[in-house]
């Protein structure tokens, strides 16, 4: 016999406008139904401009939900079952590999762990005798009425409060519900046993004694379960048609309509739940039931559920609804990972909340401290994550380079170094790190640049041999130091650190070839000079000389460097000084030795000549501050003796320029230091001005230049400075030749001896600029001798007084002299006359005759 029921459907739903807490809008439709055979034909259809409550339509005809209970063959239908549901297991089970652990095996851990003694409360079910009405077909409408009426009375306190009830005392009465729900089940109250979870699914809302909140989810989540298994079971079994079961993978299209209609029967209770919790729940618990209605019902209810995730409140109660949503994602659609990638993100963004008022207020009030809070999070947390990885696809890099930079942000080392120790585990098999060198690139550049001590990993250097490839490892070096450099705000002797950073500048040393550019190597070259700036072992001297030594066999074919470990070296000897104040005992004497002994050895070394040169007077001028007079005598000897070397053309900036320049700024300054130098006993007067001025004038000068004269001008300078009593500077506690000789007329007589032979090398070059050509150039080397004179001679002395007047002359001989320039000479000659004892500059002043260029 044909009856007319009352069929709805939902309406798709625009999640543009979608919002959790809104109301789900459905329409009515008629259908005429056949035959519970499956076949039905439609008549007519209707919807209405009105949202219907789905629980009030009248239903004339046969509940769906006790229809097949009364009318099947209980032994056919239960062997079929039992038939269908070995077959689905097995397919079920087939969904997630056993490569994924079950929640079954994370439950007993998490029960275990978060206990409580403080006393619980829970709201029981009081259960009604109406809900065991009549099922004849003449009373179908009272009974749909009393199953609405049982729903209300939910709502409206048809429950009983236990309260001071123990943590087992608890768990207990949540066995009981579980019990009672599969009594009413089986009684065919199935309004009663949706009351009982919609009951169950609200205690999920409730965080009174918040450390016992894992254990809880727990407890209800095993009564949710069990719900969404019988409901599922039911459905399918109306499936049944001529005692063959749906396939494994069935459709919807061979769903029959009697299944469908019960099926959505279902979800439009669970839609009339007034609680945002419990809809949730419920909704997610048959979740699976969507297979029945359509194709895409699951894909599209997972983003809606997410969605409605955001209306709850409490970051905690949030989380595990989150992990239960991924629970039930996983077993029927594992498949779907968008909707559980999503479920985290909503987390990470809604994770501030714990810091909010609403969260720490109630912290304060369960006298519950920040960590012991977060810890509850951590078994929802780590099962959300477990979905989201298992067996995601090749592109784990790129998910764990986005990830990373979050974990150094946020956590510790510890993180840090499990987070190294899971890139190499994927990344290691079957070199698979070959294929994404970049990304590990990428990766490890931001584990330097956010932490530092990442250095102290275990798993550091193992991460660092996955770049095989020699190219991408230097680079990989090359990030790993510029991180350092920039992010390292202290010096470090960390042994561990420096071990690392020993390997990795290493590695960037052992690179260079004779292909490599020179930019390259400046490049590798400052940062390996940047990381032995920032290493200090403190006073320990001995200990940083040693480090020294080390990084010179290290790093021996960049000079740059070994140019970097000389100055460190000469500092750490001046360090030692300041220590000690300038009075070296024997130990820091021996110690300081031993550092001048590493630079003189290590400059030979050296190719650029300028640099060795510099070095050579560094060094020379650093172990006579700590008066090793020996020593600096050897530096200063070398010197000189590498002066003839110099070569005509140098390489400066990559462009050949002339080296006269360099030799002549390098000679001046080694003039000055020259000063303070004492004699050595053994070598005779000044044997290292001697020797220096046999080197200048055995080097053989460009034709057009005049740096000889300047250099030999130079040298007047420093011989007019070692006639004075007292010289204008000393080094500390070293004895300069002012000292040694205390004016001496011996010492002066050599002296003047060595000034008449510069002024005879000086007048010989003028008399070669006597040609047209070079007039010029002889004017303006006699009036540079002329001022030098002036400014460093004894006038008194009428020979060179008379040198003065002939050199005045020459300049402006040919007319080629600078007239201002000499008009100011002279005027400056005019003043000195008036000062004390300068009575003499008269006389010259008068001598020298200022010549029109006609």
């Amino acid at each position: 016999m044909k009856s007319e029921v009352c069929k709805l459907e939902s309406v798709p739903l625009d999640f543009g406008d979608y919002h959790p807490l809104k109301p789900i809008t459905v329409t009515e439709s008629k259908t005429k139904k056949m035959n519970r055979k499956g076949s039905t034909s439609s008549t007519s259809s209707s919807s209405s401009s009105s949202v219907m409550d789905p629980l009030s339509s009248v239903l004339d005809g046969t509940d769906p939900l006790s229809l097949f209970a009364a009318a099947a063959d209980p032994v056919t239908t239960t062997a079929t079952m039992d038939s269908t549901r070995k077959k689905r297991d097995k397919d079920d089970s087939s969904a997630v590999g056993s490569d994924f652990e079950p929640w079954s095996s994370k439950r007993g851990e998490i029960l275990s762990r978060y206990t409580t003694t403080e006393k619980l409360s829970i709201n029981l079910y009081m259960g009604s005798e109406k809900g065991k009405a009549t099922t004849t077909g003449s009373a179908v409408s009272e009974k749909v009425r009393t199953r609405l009426e049982e729903l209300d009375d939910l709502e409206e306190g048809s429950q009983k409060e236990l309260l001071n009830l123990t943590q087992q005392d608890y768990m207990n009465r949540i066995e009981e519900l579980n019990q009672s729900l599969k009594d009413a089940w089986s009684s065919d109250q199935k309004v009663k046993a949706l009351k009982i979870v919609i009951q169950c699914s609200k205690l999920l809302s409730d965080t009174t004694v918040i450390q016992f909140y894992p254990s809880k989810f727990v407890l209800i989540t095993d009564i949710l379960d069990t719900f969404g298994k019988l409901v599922y079971e039911r459905i399918l079994s109306m499936c049944v048609d001529s005692r063959v079961s749906l396939p494994d993978n069935f459709s919807p299209e061979s769903v029959n309509d009697t299944a469908k209609e019960t099926c959505l029967n279902w979800f439009f209770k669970i839609a009339s739940i007034r609680e945002l919790i419990p809809r949730f729940y419920v909704e997610a618990a048959i979740l699976k039931c969507n297979k029945f209605l359509s194709k895409t019902g699951i894909s599209e209810c997972l983003p809606r559920l997410t969605s409605m995730i955001r209306g709850i409140g409490d970051p905690l109660v949030a989380v595990y609804a989150r992990a239960y949503l991924c629970r039930v994602g996983m077993e029927v659609a594992p498949q779907l990972k968008e909707s559980l990638n999503k479920n985290f993100f909503d987390f990470l963004l809604t994770f501030k909340q714990i810091h909010g008022d609403t969260v720490q207020n109630q912290l304060v009030v369960q006298c519950v401290e920040i960590p012991l809070y977060l810890t509850l999070y951590s078994p929802a947390i780590d099962w959300i994550l477990q979905c989201i990885a298992y067996r995601a696809p090749e592109d784990y890099i790129n998910c764990a380079e986005v990830w990373v930079e979050y974990t150094c942000r946020h956590f510790t080392n510890r993180e840090i170094n499990t987070v190294l120790a899971d890139v190499i585990k994927h990344m290691t098999p079957d070199r698979a790190f070959e294929d994404a060198y970049p990304q590990v690139n990428n990766l490890f550049c931001q584990i330097c640049k956010n932490l530092m001590c990442v250095f102290l990993d275990e798993k550091f250097l193992p991460f660092l041999d996955m770049f095989q490839k020699e190219s991408v490892r230097v680079e990989v070096c090359k990030c790993i130091m510029e991180s350092f450099i920039k992010h390292q705000q202290e010096s470090t002797k960390d042994p561990v650190i420096l071990n690392a950073l020993l390997h990795i500048c290493k590695t960037m040393h052992d690179s260079v070839n004779a292909l490599t550019l020179e930019d390259e190597k400046r490049m590798l070259a400052a940062l390996i000079n940047g990381f032995i700036k920032m290493v200090s072992f403190g006073r320990d001297f001995e200990q940083q000389l040693s480090f020294y030594v080390e990084a010179r066999s290290m790093f021996c074919n960049l000079e740059p460097v070994l140019v970097q470990l000389i100055h460190s070296v000469n500092q750490l000897a001046m360090e030692t000084r300041k220590v000690m104040k300038g009075n070296h005992s024997r130990k820091t004497a021996a110690f300081v030795r031993a550092c001048v002994a590493f630079c003189f050895i290590t400059i030979p070394s050296l190719s650029s000549i300028f640099t060795r040169l510099n070095l050579y007077l560094h060094s020379g001028q650093v172990a006579l501050a700590n008066q090793c007079l020996s020593q600096a005598d050897a530096f200063f000897k070398a010197a000189v003796s590498l002066v003839p070397e110099v070569p005509k053309m140098i390489s400066v900036d990559g462009k050949m320029r002339p080296s006269d320049a360099f030799l002549l700024e390098f000679l001046c300054n080694f003039f000055s230091t020259l000063l303070v130098v004492p004699d050595h006993p053994e070598q005779g007067v000044l044997f290292l001005v001697r020797g220096l001025l046999n080197v200048i004038q055995d080097y053989t000068w460009e034709d057009n230049s005049d740096d000889k004269v300047r250099i030999y001008t130079n040298v007047l300078h420093l011989l007019s400075a070692m006639t004075q009593e007292a010289y204008i500077y000393h080094v500390d506690k070293v004895d300069s030749n002012d000292t040694l000789y205390g004016g001496d007329s011996k010492f002066l007589t050599e002296i003047n001896k060595l000034c008449e032979t510069v002024i005879a090398q000086i007048l010989d070059h003028l008399k070669t600029l006597g040609k047209e050509e070079t007039l010029k150039r002889q004017s303006q080397l006699a009036l540079y001798f002329f001022n030098t004179i002036l400014a460093h001679g004894d006038l008194r002395n009428n020979k060179l007084n008379q040198l003065s007047v002939n050199l005045w002359n020459l300049a402006q001989k040919h007319g080629f002299a600078d007239t201002k320039t000499m008009v100011k000479t002279l005027e400056y000659i005019k003043r000195r006359s008036k000062q004390p004892e300068m009575s003499h500059f008269t006389d010259l002043a008068l001598r020298l005759p200022l010549q029109s260029r006609t």
